[in-house]
C-alpha cells in the first residue's frame, strides 16, 4: 500500500523550495533575466539592436536549461559558458549579486505565496508521520520559508549557505540531497526527492533516492524532460499525489 503517493518504505521527504512549495521560481526567473540582460546589453556596448548571437537576450529556456535549480554562481557560469562567454570572477559575482538584489526587492515588495496544493500535501505528510526537510540551492531559503509560513513543517534545511559553507557540489550533483538525507538520519533509498528543475531531478536520480517526484509548473516539454531525466512520476501539483490515498 502506498501512502501520500509514495512507496511505503519512504520515511523522509526532501523538498526543493522555489517552484515546489512556493511560487518563487517565477520571481527567480524574472530576477535572472534582469541581471543577465543588463550584463549582455553592457557587453554589447548598449547597442540592443546590434547584439551578436552570443549576446542575444536571456530567455526563459536559458533559465530552465542553465540556471534553474543550480547554486547562484554555478548558474552564472553555466549560462555564460553556453554562450561561449568568459568573464573574471568579479564580473560573475556582480551578475550574481545583481540577481539577488532584484530577487530580494521583489520578495520585500510582493511577499511569497505557497502553492495551496503543496500546503495540503505538507499537512497530509506531517499527519501521516512523514519527516520533512527542504533542500534548496537558494541562499534565501530561510527568509522564503518564513515569509510563506512554512517553517513549522520543516525539520531540517539544506540551502545555498550550507552548500557554500560545507563545499558541497550543487545540483545536478546529488550532494545537497545526500546531505539532507544524512541530516534526517536515513539512507537515500528511504527518502523521496521533490523537484521542479531538471537539474534537481538529475540530482535525485544520481543520489539513488527511493523516489523522485517531478513537479511540472511550466508545461511544454518539461514533463517529458523530467521523465527522460529519470523522475519516478511527474505531476503538475503535489496534491495530485493524495488522490489515491
Amino acid at each position: 500500500m502506498w501512502v501520500l503517493g509514495l512507496p511505503d518504505d519512504i520515511t523522509v521527504a526532501l523538498f526543493d523550495l522555489d517552484g515546489v512549495l512556493t511560487d518563487t521560481a517565477s520571481v527567480h526567473r524574472i530576477a535572472w533575466t534582469a541581471a543577465f540582460d543588463d550584463f549582455l546589453t553592457e557587453r554589447a556596448g548598449g547597442d540592443i539592436g546590434g547584439r551578436t548571437d552570443e549576446l542575444r537576450p536571456f530567455t526563459d529556456q536559458d533559465y530552465f536549461d542553465y540556471v534553474d535549480g543550480r547554486p547562484r554562481m554555478d548558474g552564472v557560469r553555466t549560462f555564460l559558458a553556453s554562450r561561449g562567454l568568459t568573464v573574471d570572477e568579479a564580473t560573475a559575482s556582480a551578475v550574481a549579486d545583481g540577481k539577488n538584489t532584484a530577487f530580494l526587492a521583489s520578495l520585500e515588495r510582493d511577499g511569497v505565496t505557497a502553492y495551496p496544493g503543496s500546503v495540503r500535501y505538507l499537512h497530509a505528510a506531517r499527519d501521516a508521520g512523514l519527516h520533512i526537510a527542504v533542500v534548496t540551492s537558494s541562499r534565501n531559503g530561510e527568509q522564503v520559508l518564513e515569509a510563506a509560513g512554512l517553517s513549522e513543517f520543516v525539520e531540517r534545511r539544506v540551502d545555498g549557505n550550507t552548500i557554500v559553507a560545507e563545499q558541497l557540489a550543487g545540483k545536478p550533483a546529488p550532494d545537497s540531497y545526500l546531505r539532507g538525507a544524512e541530516l534526517m538520519g536515513v539512507a537515500p533509498a528511504a527518502a523521496a526527492v521533490f523537484e521542479d528543475a531538471i537539474s534537481g531531478v538529475e540530482a535525485g536520480v544520481a543520489g539513488r533516492f527511493g523516489y523522485v517526484v517531478g513537479i511540472d509548473r511550466v508545461g511544454g516539454g518539461q514533463s517529458d524532460a523530467m521523465t527522460t531525466a529519470g523522475a519516478s512520476i511527474v505531476v503538475t501539483d503535489l496534491d495530485e499525489l493524495l488522490a489515491g490515498d
